[in-house]
């Protein structure tokens, strides 16, 4: 008889915020959203669920210090984008590492970039509203990151837990955290968890 595969628990609003979207006047504004992720498995499945909703162009912007699970996040996306996940690795030293699915993936690591370097990285050539972004290390970048994008804040919890706080800022970041909580809404999870603040 084949396992039962882990799934991720189901997203919980975060009370008392609100999202950061500049056309709010066109778009109703989606509440940022709060995960508990219990297991590096949910991690890489959050990441699957977020690539299986993208149509090109969108921008992933990842916080969170070392070993809250940027990068298996990515490989996540990479799953959902139906690219090869098993080649994903932190391109903390190469930069940009690109991958081929039925979107084209970047992926960048901006840990090791001051402000001046992050002008000669060529990032900025990627945002051709067809290829997908995913940033560890955004914070590096504030003053560069569109203003369009899905930001998701890894967090410790406990030594194998992670909460994950996902905003968006614009009008298609938006569309895919609303997406993305439908899709997620309709799967019953292995395990309720509480609901979680911003601090």
């Amino acid at each position: 008889m084949p396992s039962r595969q882990p799934r991720i628990p189901k997203p919980q609003r975060v009370p008392g915020a609100s999202a950061r979207e500049p056309h709010a006047e066109a778009r109703p504004a989606v509440k940022p959203w709060c995960i508990i992720l219990r297991t590096p498995h949910q991690t890489h499945r959050l990441g699957q669920y977020v690539g299986t909703l993208l149509h090109g162009g969108e921008v992933i912007a990842l916080f969170g210090e070392l070993g809250t699970g940027k990068t298996s996040l990515v490989r996540g996306i990479a799953d959902g984008l139906r690219a090869d996940s098993a080649a994903v690795s932190s391109p903390t030293f190469t930069l940009i590492h690109e991958y081929r699915g039925r979107l084209p993936l970047i992926h960048t690591d901006l840990y090791r970039l001051t402000a001046a370097q992050l002008e000669d990285t060529g990032l900025c050539d990627y945002l051709d509203g067809h290829t997908v972004i995913a940033i560890e290390w955004a914070d590096r970048w504030k003053d560069g990151l569109p203003a369009d994008r899905l930001e998701i804040h890894l967090t410790h919890r406990l030594p194998a837990t992670r909460r994950a706080i996902l905003t968006a800022t614009g009008p298609s970041a938006a569309r895919l955290l609303s997406d993305l909580r439908t899709n997620l809404s309709r799967r019953r999870p292995t395990r309720v968890v509480r609901q979680t603040r911003v601090q």
